[in-house]
């Protein structure tokens, strides 16, 4: 039991040692009364949001006594997810495994390798079979993050994400956000969120927007869990091609389906606002979040909208944030671009 406890105090020590992550206020000049504000969860030590998620996962695992000063920790994720928990195996001194499908990024795949991960390539939807088939092999612990995101972390406060979200807005002139945006990947943010604005009985709403290829949309308007694609998310991060576990639809409010070019004119858009580049996620989440401003400022209302960095855009340098790979991959998105420069210039939507 030592290690175990002295494991834990490693992981708590670190916690300490990491402040919590800003929020930014985005200027939009067009809508004046309605402020946009992005939680800035690149600044996290592994540099994503899925750092607080590796976190509880560790936490979790090691008070279920799943981890062991012996274990091999294994893992599927598209990217993030694996970079955060490489980090923390390396601090307990643990072998890490990452299964991720063969398009995730290089940027991603260094990281991984950086904090002494090693990685197993496969298609995008075996990575659930052959990340279990690993721990087994191996009698090592398959962390799942895409079953156990929404309940290792403790969604009635403990500074998580929310609550943080919620203290930081205090002193704003709208201190309750009319909205919550986030989008999904295994859905554990979200589920947390959603919980906590009903808990607390805030009256913000959680609007969850949801990629192309991705079956969240579809689950939450017709809810059935066998839904799945054949393809997957060009979204590195969200969207899944089946209902995950650990998305819980009953706590969010709102979906909306928002187009890969979209995303990708949006991650440009708020990558010029800012002056630093952010990634595809967070694209999907700026459109969102411009779409409900511009929806409230035709009915007249002024308020706050929140929503997330979710990591940098300098984990794709080669992909997202290169014009030849996104004529290549995704085509012409200048309709999108348009639209957002109008809504930022006009406070008009098209």
């Amino acid at each position: 039991m030592s290690w175990t406890y002295q494991a834990i105090e490693k992981i708590e020590a670190n916690f300490q040692r990491s402040a919590d992550t800003h929020m930014i206020k985005v200027d939009m000049p067009a809508t004046p009364n309605i402020h946009l504000y992005m939680k800035d969860e690149s600044t996290h030590p592994t540099g994503s949001l899925k750092h607080r998620l590796a976190r509880s996962l560790f936490l979790y695992g090691l008070c279920n006594g799943n981890i062991k000063q012996v274990t091999t920790i294994v893992e599927a994720s598209s990217g993030s997810t694996a970079v955060s928990e490489a980090y923390f195996a390396r601090l307990l001194g643990l072998r890490f495994i990452a299964v991720v499908p063969k398009a995730t990024s290089q940027e991603k795949i260094d990281k991984i390798e950086f904090y002494g991960g090693e990685c197993h390539f496969v298609d995008a939807h075996d990575i659930y079979q052959q990340a279990s088939s690993i721990a087994t092999e191996l009698n090592g612990y398959y962390m799942d993050q895409f079953t156990y995101a929404e309940r290792v972390t403790d969604w009635r406060g403990n500074n998580n994400i929310a609550e943080s979200i919620f203290q930081q807005m205090s002193k704003e002139p709208h201190p309750v956000p009319k909205w919550v945006i986030v989008s999904a990947g295994t859905g554990g943010t979200s589920a947390t969120i959603g919980r906590y604005i009903r808990y607390t009985q805030q009256a913000s709403r959680l609007c969850v927007p949801d990629p192309e290829h991705s079956v969240f949309y579809d689950y939450y308007q017709q809810h059935d869990a066998t839904i799945t694609s054949s393809h997957g998310s060009r979204i590195e991060g969200i969207g899944r091609p089946r209902v995950e576990p650990s998305f819980v639809s009953q706590v969010v409010d709102r979906m909306e389906r928002v187009p890969d070019k979209a995303s990708f004119a949006a991650m440009q858009q708020l990558s010029n606002i800012l002056q630093r580049k952010v990634g595809g996620s967070t694209g999907t989440n700026f459109y969102c979040a411009c779409m409900l401003m511009a929806e409230m400022a035709a009915k007249g209302e002024s308020g706050s909208v929140v929503s997330m960095i979710c990591d940098s855009g300098e984990r794709y340098q080669d992909t997202y944030h290169n014009s030849q790979w996104l004529v290549q991959h995704v085509g012409d998105i200048s309709e999108y671009t348009e639209q957002l420069a109008t809504f930022y210039q006009l406070g008009k939507w098209r």
